[in-house]
């Protein structure tokens, strides 16, 4: 596969020198991987909160949830900035510095928590600083690691995203039933804070750095937006946020709501999504070699489908927690199929494009949260999760149609 033009840029872009194509560099991809669990924890932290912020700050479900947008919009739309910045400065320095305003952000957070407005303004700036953990890594990774070998190697890495989830939902669910709920935040500031001064140290080599093109900065992500395989992956990614991860933020005031759980019981269960997820990344390299991208997206698509519903439909923890498994499984079948194609859609603008791809994923979360808070407070959480549910279907059997288009129905990747 190494030889596939990709809509005219091929493979051969790639910036991994011949003599280190065997070499993973595992010990960088940990540290990457740590700060996607604190930048994956501060994204969902608030999802089992928001019935609590509803209470402590007098507002409705869909206005709690602001936070949830503010973050996520400010995440997105920083991408813009970060991805062209990355491919010139080095992406590691540019992560190092991020993760440092990150955990400045997180302390913020505790302090603006008398406020909504503060606090909604202080999720803001999180969502800004946090936004270069995963993106700037994934684009590293794929600086580093070789086509063929990188989709296992970036389910590893996402390992910390998933924990991180984990981590988010159970924090959070902990913290929203007791009186001092925003000490989540300082433990998500200390581990930005161990990451900023571990990836200061690290060395990038000039070859992962993008040549410089003339004109303005943006430009790089004009180029990629030309290309039709980089508009399929970018829209994918954007409904998919929207429709799945958009109703996801309210399963556990679904789960408190209608099937009488606690906060903390609620968050702790959902823990089993990120706890599918990993299943997913030890499994990933066997069942792509089997399944290959398409099928694995689709296969993924269905899973996580009837898995939402199922928790849409019988809200008891004892059916949530097995459905979320399952659910976790799924959704990460096909998001890591996207994430995969994301790092090759311009190989020589690998930092722009990739940064493109997590603007549209995050805009298109930030797009779902709102609409969808509007719909919880007046039709409930029962119809968010199953819009969400129903919604997935065409999204990933459209990206399985055409990823079969383009690679076919062959398994195209080696594993490492």
């Amino acid at each position: 596969m190494s030889g596939r033009p990709l809509d005219g840029v091929a493979l051969a872009a790639d910036p991994v020198p011949a003599a280190d194509a065997d070499a993973i560099p595992w010990r960088t991809v940990s540290l990457l991987s740590l700060g996607a669990f604190a930048s994956s924890g501060m994204t969902r932290v608030l999802d089992p909160m928001l019935p609590r912020l509803q209470q402590d700050f007098g507002v409705s479900l869909g206005q709690a949830a602001w936070s949830v947008t503010a973050f996520a919009t400010a995440y997105g739309l920083m991408q813009l900035f970060y991805g062209p910045l990355a491919d010139q400065r080095g992406k590691l320095r540019v992560m190092s510095v991020a993760a440092a305003l990150a955990a400045a952000a997180a302390l913020a957070c505790v302090l603006a928590k008398g406020s909504l407005v503060a606090f909604v303004v202080a999720r803001v700036a999180a969502g800004a600083f946090c936004a270069a953990s995963i993106p700037l890594a994934m684009a590293w990774i794929g600086d580093a690691i070789p086509y063929e070998r990188r989709q296992p190697v970036l389910a590893r890495f996402m390992i910390g995203q998933m924990v991180g989830m984990a981590s988010g939902q159970m924090l959070g669910g902990l913290a929203a039933e007791q009186a001092f709920w925003a000490w989540p935040f300082l433990f998500y500031a200390a581990v930005f804070v161990l990451v900023a001064a571990l990836l200061a140290k690290q060395r990038e080599p000039a070859s992962h750095r993008a040549v410089a093109l003339p004109g303005h900065p943006g430009q790089a992500l004009v180029e990629v937006l030309r290309l039709p395989w980089a508009r399929v992956i970018l829209f994918t990614a954007f409904a998919e946020a929207l429709c799945y991860l958009g109703a996801f933020t309210y399963l556990v005031t679904h789960l408190h709501r209608e099937g009488g759980a606690s906060l903390a019981a609620a968050g702790l269960t959902m823990t089993a999504f990120s706890l599918g997820g990993v299943a997913f990344a030890f499994l990933a390299r066997g069942w792509l070699m089997r399944l290959g991208e398409s099928r694995l997206a689709v296969c993924g698509t269905l899973l996580a489908s009837a898995a939402m519903a199922v928790v849409a439909l019988d809200p008891r923890l004892s059916m949530a927690a097995p459905a979320n498994f399952i659910s976790g499984v799924g959704f990460y079948m096909l998001h890591n199929t996207l994430q995969t194609n994301a790092t090759q859609m311009m190989p020589a603008r690998r930092g722009a494009a990739v940064a493109l791809f997590a603007t549209c994923f995050f805009l298109g979360q930030s797009a779902g949260v709102a609409a969808l808070g509007i719909v919880a407070d007046h039709f409930g959480t029962r119809s968010v999760l199953l819009f969400g549910a129903f919604m997935l279907l065409p999204i990933g059997l459209w990206l399985g149609y055409h990823l079969n288009l383009r690679h076919g129905s062959a398994v195209t990747q080696s594993v490492p």
